[in-house]
């Protein structure tokens, strides 16, 4: 298959008008405008579009009424062949704060999911985004304060085995822990430890990051308050170099000027575009649950009915992209840089996706010039 006549993201995070050739499931070339080989392959004329790389969510817990942490292989599956529908074409769902017996056995049934068969419409499933225990009551959101426990390096290693080395974020609260600083020396050869709804202060976020962790869950929720005096674990992200931050751009969670100035102070190179989805993305609104607790939603808005706390986005990633370019006036380039090639490099799989070069898979998707996807290419077939 060619596609001509399209503005293709390229490795430079640039559009480049030409094409792109795609044998056996993967990218073979990347030509300019007029330089199309001569073949007899069929041609698919993207004359006013955009090709992107086919984007990852490396933080969302469900959609279309399953949830990853429902446990079975066929809400999976349905989970993974929504997202490619929408252009996400590779996904490392999040768990939530369950028992750990629970826990063992989501990843059991992931790790089974994992080894397959697939349909070729299904997104790749590429990790998991472990999101509790090991957090903080004092910000746990919608996560059930019952299942919170301190780090434990033994548990983190029984996650590790039974996923079959699917996990790769752990979520730590590093000030409800004595040993945080020794569960992070101790893991973080194993997997990416992020900090995950926690209420530490800078220093403390600052000592998590020195021993090696690299990794941020939503930034600004979930977290103490950026302020003047207290920078706490956002002033810590922005002074450790090595860390990645996730950051929710659905309209609900950040404002947008929040969201520009984050992008400003932190580079577009460690910003990570998730949507942090629950079951009830792509359905109509009601009441849903989302790791044991009731959520009302009412447009892209997801609320526990206990407290009326944020509960998850209804947002596809998708969609997160859309808004954050649309609304919250992010560059395109940055935006499909962050929602491609980023996520891929934190989850350690840039060398087969995130961006469209010769040698990776052939992930590709095709928008109008109003950011609507138009076509979804998986493995060098229309979706």
């Amino acid at each position: 298959m060619i596609i001509d006549h399209v503005k293709v993201f390229t490795e430079d995070k640039k559009f480049t008008d030409g094409g792109i050739v795609i044998k056996n499931g993967t990218i073979e070339q990347v030509y300019t405008e007029g330089k199309r080989p001569q073949t007899e392959d069929e041609v698919l004329d993207g004359k006013g579009m955009y090709a992107i790389p086919g984007l990852i969510d490396l933080h969302f817990h469900g959609c279309k009424g399953d949830d990853f942490c429902d446990g079975s292989r066929d809400a999976i599956a349905r989970i993974a062949e929504y997202e490619a529908s929408v252009g996400v074409t590779a996904i490392a769902p999040a768990t939530m704060t369950l028992p750990v017996e629970e826990l063992e056995q989501i990843l059991r049934v992931a790790a089974e999911y994992k080894k397959g068969p697939h349909s070729k419409k299904e997104a790749d499933f590429v990790g998991i985004n472990m999101e509790g225990p090991f957090i903080s009551p004092a910000k746990k959101g919608a996560q059930d304060e019952r299942n919170i426990i301190p780090c434990d390096v033994k548990v983190c290693e029984r996650f590790l085995e039974v996923s079959e080395g699917l996990v790769k974020f752990m979520g730590i609260a590093p000030e409800e822990s004595e040993n945080a600083v020794s569960f992070i020396e101790a893991v973080k050869d194993k997997v990416n430890v992020s900090l995950a709804h926690t209420n530490a202060d800078y220093d403390t976020a600052m000592a998590a990051f020195n021993a090696g962790a690299d990794h941020a869950v939503h930034l600004y929720n979930a977290m103490p308050a950026f302020m003047h005096r207290a920078p706490g674990v956002i002033g810590a992200v922005y002074d450790s170099k090595h860390v990645m931050a996730e950051i929710i751009c659905d309209g609900v969670h950040i404002h947008p000027a929040a969201v520009r100035a984050t992008f400003e102070m932190m580079g577009e190179d460690r910003m990570i575009l998730i949507s942090d989805s629950m079951r009830a993305a792509g359905m109509p609104d009601g009441s849903y649950t989302l790791g044991g607790l009731d959520v009302n939603v009412v447009g892209n808005r997801a609320t526990l009915a206990s407290d009326g706390a944020i509960a998850g986005s209804v947002t596809n990633l998708m969609d997160c992209m859309k808004t954050a370019v649309k609304t919250m006036n992010i560059p395109l380039e940055t935006a499909v840089a962050c929602a491609t090639i980023n996520p891929a490099k934190s989850l350690g799989i840039d060398a087969e996706y995130g961006s469209i070069r010769a040698g990776k898979k052939a992930h590709i998707v095709l928008m109008d010039q109003e950011l609507n996807v138009q076509q979804v290419i998986k493995d060098g077939e229309l979706l």
